[in-house]
């Protein structure tokens, strides 16, 4: 239990550092003051928009960059933004066609022409190894673009592409200025972020290397998306992204009135910022949940008995119960509850140590001195990788190791920062158990999660093999029927492959959950939950 008095004293003494002044009082805002001071956990990695769905990457080219296409975060329904109305696409999906503004502006003053759009997603769909720019996974089968006239475009595809149009709405396909187009890989790395030219509300105007950004209103912008509430220039005139690692400096300085609004507020002190009076708003990913992925290419892993009996042995609810709030929704599939194609597994996760014990005593797994199990001399073990862009996931993978050791099974953590996870998770003899999850509001988020060409969570496709062709092909149809009947028919199929196969096992629905100050109106996250400032404003009297 954190107790009020605590938070408060948190913020007191970490707020000095962090933001600048502190004052005395629930807030540090001056009344003329109508920026911003947003609080994030980890800084950005890159802002190359197809590497944008790491969560602070995406909060920053949300605000900066606009989309041919507008999802509602709520109803997740399309609509125009960039184009002036919802594309026209031919029988099988192969050819979209848009027809797009041309009265748009980057930050740098160059128009956003026919030509500039497709130079945006042949690259993103395309990719450039030679500057180690990768294609997006939003983006399959992409053939070329074509530039019809000044306000027509046109994207051919090799084979049916029935998520394309979803993906035009994405961060992951926001739009760039041509100089920005020119980057190499290393000009979308922080030190560089200055250089990003986008033509959405907010302009990064400075940057403190690993520490702080700096984003302005554009005082001409004006062609938001017409579906969005507000219209014209941001009410705000600027956004100050400021790293808080510690969850007790981003707590401290919303309690302390430095801040306005912070990102992962763990669910054990949810409670306590109410009580302060501040809000506390969470959006789903919609996606594929909080999950672990067997890598059932291992030798320890590949009879689907063991797979099964660490399900088993597994207790989601007491993880739930202990580690979480009501923000987070136990996971029923692979899916969310609210993503496109969702299929209920009904039973498939539940807790049974006694049947998890007999798998592992059919498998020859017998106890050893120190309770874990032994065969042929070998400890049953097995490496997860710690989630850094996940909540908990070190409290998570602690309570999974003292569940599994119950049943005889070691569990070890595989610590470092996020690039060393990734990295480690290439290969099943340094990750065995794989966790983490993905958002996107579109059926093709269960292929980017799984299938060989994509994220390859369960290494299905390693040493040049795919292992499961049957799942790659079930996979790649998602991606590829034209009708959406027939792509929601195979996400449920695939739902129920998983759980036949016992390859993972869903933890819960990952909401981005955040602390926001009363005197903050119109925050609204976007469809997979990063942070929108587009419609936010400051009610300064009341900050005071």
């Amino acid at each position: 239990m954190i107790s009020r008095r605590l938070l408060a004293a948190l913020a007191l003494v970490t707020g000095l550092s962090l933001v600048g002044a502190c004052v005395s009082g629930t807030s540090a805002r001056a009344p003329q003051d109508n920026r911003l001071t947003y609080l994030e956990p980890i800084f950005f990695a890159t802002l190359y928009p197809p590497g944008a769905g790491f969560y602070p990457n995406g909060a920053v080219v949300t605000n900066i960059a606009d989309r041919l296409l507008y999802q509602d975060p709520e109803t997740l329904e399309l609509s125009p933004w960039i184009a002036t109305s919802l594309p026209e696409v031919n029988a099988d999906a192969t050819e979209y066609t848009f027809d797009i503004r041309t009265d748009v502006t980057y930050s740098d003053g160059t128009p956003l022409t026919a030509e500039n759009v497709v130079r945006n997603f042949d690259l993103y769909g395309l990719g450039d190894s030679e500057r180690m720019l990768t294609s997006s996974e939003q983006i399959t089968n992409y053939e070329r673009g074509e530039v019809i006239d000044d306000d027509t475009v046109r994207f051919h595809f090799s084979a049916p592409a029935p998520g394309f149009a979803q993906a035009t709405s994405s961060f992951n396909a926001g739009l760039l200025a041509d100089a920005t187009l020119d980057l190499a890989n290393d000009g979308f790395a922080p030190g560089n972020a200055t250089g990003v030219i986008g033509s959405g509300p907010f302009v990064i105007t400075g940057e403190e290397l690993g520490t702080r950004l700096n984003l302005d209103a554009r005082e001409d912008y004006d062609w938001a998306p017409p579906a969005h509430p507000h219209q014209g220039r941001a009410e705000i005139d600027g956004i100050d992204y400021v790293l808080a690692s510690e969850d007790s400096v981003r707590v401290g300085g919303l309690v302390a009135g430095q801040a306005d609004v912070a990102r992962q507020i763990e669910a054990p002190v949810e409670k306590h910022l109410q009580d302060q009076g501040i809000n506390v708003i969470w959006h789903g990913t919609n996606g594929v949940n909080n999950s672990l992925s067997f890598r059932f290419m291992h030798p320890h892993l590949q009879d689907i008995r063991m797979r099964q009996a660490l399900i088993a042995g597994i207790d989601r609810g007491e993880i739930m119960h202990t580690l979480f709030s009501d923000s987070y929704v136990l996971a029923t599939s692979a899916l969310a509850h609210t993503a496109l194609g969702y299929q209920e597994q009904e039973g498939a996760y539940d807790h049974d140590p006694e049947r998890a014990e007999q798998l592992l005593d059919d498998l020859g797994w017998t106890p050893g001195p120190d309770g874990i199990r032994t065969r042929d001399g070998e400890r049953l073990a097995f490496t997860i990788n710690e989630a850094v862009p996940q909540p908990r996931s070190r409290e998570i993978i602690t309570k999974i190791q003292e569940q599994l050791r119950r049943i005889g099974v070691e569990i070890h953590l595989n610590p470092g920062d996020n690039a060393t996870q990734n990295a480690d998770s290439k290969d099943y003899e340094n990750i065995q158990i794989r966790h983490t999850m993905v958002g996107r509001a579109d059926y093709d988020v269960i292929k980017s999660m799984w299938h060989s060409t994509n994220r390859n969570e369960l290494l299905n496709g390693s040493d040049d093999t795919v292992h499961d062709q049957r799942l790659d092909d079930m996979l790649h149809d998602i991606a590829s029927l034209a009708a959406e009947e027939d792509r929601a028919a195979k996400t449920r199929e695939v739902q129920d492959y998983l759980t036949e196969q016992a390859y993972i096992l869903p933890l819960f629905e990952e909401p981005v959950v955040y602390g926001v100050q009363p005197h903050v109106h119109g925050f609204q996250p976007e469809s997979i939950g990063r942070p929108s400032f587009y419609g936010v404003s400051l009610d300064t009297q009341e900050a005071n």
